[in-house]
């Protein structure tokens, strides 16, 4: 018997958590193989329940479509020469955004310019990929919650339960507290500066007064207030605070200690990450400085999470010596419980010691295959995520930027499939990776000891794990973990996953 007020609990957890196609015709293809399930794999791989997404960038996750249309709303114009989104009047060298939805060949342009749509398989992907950015930044930063809504709705409709995305918090007014500061070598000392007079303060009461707005405009845009909500609402989120490293010392440093200081503050915001190009000139001189600023912050903000890009280079991408250390920087300088990328890791010095490390740490490893082959042209035996595996560190299937890359997580699921060859209980371990190394707060379903695989522990021992009506003990603890919640919900998606392809996914079945 569960008691009233529990049942009230897990009521909410239904309502919290329910059971797009992107077109992915331009992306990286991995070699053609047997697909898991039955005469219909797309159905099979579009079904499967596939957690969270843990590694994705707002701006760059939301189709070129609907920027377009965005764009046009807002009378934007876009330059005939860059195809760079600009705002109006639109003058000589512009033309309104707004043709870009009635003119059929000016639409693919954009769409060429603004993604990684029919990108030549030997051109510059990595110079491409990243100026899309440049390209379109005019547009998403004046409707985020609308652009929450179109990517958190995509994600819930492959069958995601999780969202962390990243954002840069109240950009401006970081970047006006840092020039107004000035750099100082002096780690503690800089910091002092940041948060005297209440400046840096000021600056978290203007990121959480921007994240209410963007909820707010969220919840209008998905319907989640009508009778008919949309599926993004059922998606829980929270916002990870990117950093650029191609700015200034105390730029870089504010932005860190802005971050971390909302996730102290703020339980929507979990963590901070370093974004930009890792090959950029100044990513690379400030390396171990950014580093350093990471590790110094964690003494002040020791709750709050880490997760850093880290080895997304390849040689000749940069010096041979670039290559040896910046993923063992950001795990063990850095502190990151999560690396983004690593794909660089069998060219750091003592790369079998380092994932040791991880493995040991249970540091996680997120892994986008596409952009990876679009920006690196790394892909199948080349990309170490076999070898992730084969050495027992943690790996999570995320998309980086699928409006960009033009894909979905379902693609990331396909790929692993058919060119590593995993099965139904590889691909659900993926998927509950995605959950258990995720920055949600609380105690997961899971056994801390994951090297013995997923074994239930604690007060959920011994149930039905997604069952409709859990124990007493096990509902009492649901209440009180949202990490362990979602994770319910999950593997309630599984046993109707099973049900609908029981031939796909018997033991050792393909």
């Amino acid at each position: 018997m569960i008691p009233s007020h529990l049942i009230g609990a897990l009521s909410a957890l239904a309502l919290l958590l329910p059971t797009a196609a992107y077109d992915a015709s331009a992306a990286p293809q991995p070699p053609p193989a047997p697909a898991p399930g039955p005469a219909r794999p797309r159905d099979f791989f579009t079904d499967l329940p596939k957690g969270g997404d843990l590694h994705n960038h707002l701006s760059g996750a939301v189709t070129t479509e609907f920027l377009i249309e965005l764009a046009a709303e807002d009378g934007l114009c876009i330059t005939t020469d860059t195809t760079t989104a600009v705002p109006p009047p639109c003058g000589t060298g512009t033309r309104p955004a707004a043709d870009a939805v009635t003119d059929a060949a000016f639409r693919k342009q954009v769409i060429q310019a603004w993604s990684m749509q029919d990108f030549p398989a030997d051109g510059n992907g990595h110079d491409h990929f990243f100026a899309t950015f440049d390209k379109f930044g005019e547009v998403p930063w004046r409707h985020p919650g609308r652009i929450l809504a179109e990517v958190a709705g995509s994600a819930a409709r492959q069958n995601q339960f999780y969202l962390e995305t990243m954002i840069t918090p109240a950009s401006g007014a970081a970047r006006a507290l840092a020039d107004r500061v000035g750099y100082n070598a002096d780690l503690d000392a800089l910091h002092d500066k940041l948060l005297a007079d209440g400046g840096l303060d000021a600056v978290v009461r203007q990121a959480r007064a921007d994240a209410d707005t963007t909820d707010a405009e969220f919840r209008t845009a998905a319907h989640c207030d009508t009778p008919r909500p949309d599926a993004a609402c059922s998606l829980p989120y929270r916002w990870i605070s990117q950093v650029g490293r191609l700015g200034t010392p105390e730029r870089v440093f504010t932005q860190l200690a802005l971050g971390m200081r909302l996730a102290e503050r703020d339980p929507r915001f979990v963590a901070v990450n370093l974004v930009q190009p890792e090959d950029g000139e100044v990513a690379l001189r400030d390396y171990r400085l950014h580093m350093r600023m990471v590790n110094y912050l964690k003494t002040q903000y020791p709750k709050a999470h880490v997760t850093l890009h880290a080895g997304e280079l390849v040689p000749g991408l940069v010096k041979p010596e670039d290559l040896t250390f910046h993923i063992r920087e950001a795990a063990q300088t850095g502190r990151a419980e999560r690396i983004g990328h690593g794909v660089s890791v069998l060219h750091e010095d003592r790369w079998e010691s380092l994932m040791r490390y991880m493995a040991d740490r249970r540091i996680a490893v997120e892994v986008p295959f596409h952009s990876n082959a679009q920006i690196l042209r790394v892909s199948g035996d080349a990309h170490p995520f076999a070898t992730y595996r084969r050495h027992g560190v943690p790996v999570v299937l995320a998309t980086d930027d699928p409006g960009v890359s033009r894909i979905g997580i379902t693609d990331e699921y396909r790929w692993a499939a058919q060119t590593y060859g995993l099965g139904y209980p590889e691909l659900r371990d993926l998927a509950r990776a995605s959950l258990e190394y995720s920055f949600l707060p609380g105690r997961s379903l899971w056994d801390r000891d994951l090297r013995r695989g997923y074994r239930t522990s604690g007060a959920c021992a011994g149930e039905r794990q997604g069952g409709e009506r859990p124990g007493e003990r096990c509902a009492a603890f649901l209440a009180t973990s949202p990490k362990a919640q979602v994770e319910w919900r999950q593997e309630a998606a599984f046993h109707r996953f099973e049900a609908a392809h029981p031939g796909a996914t018997r033991p050792g079945s393909r």
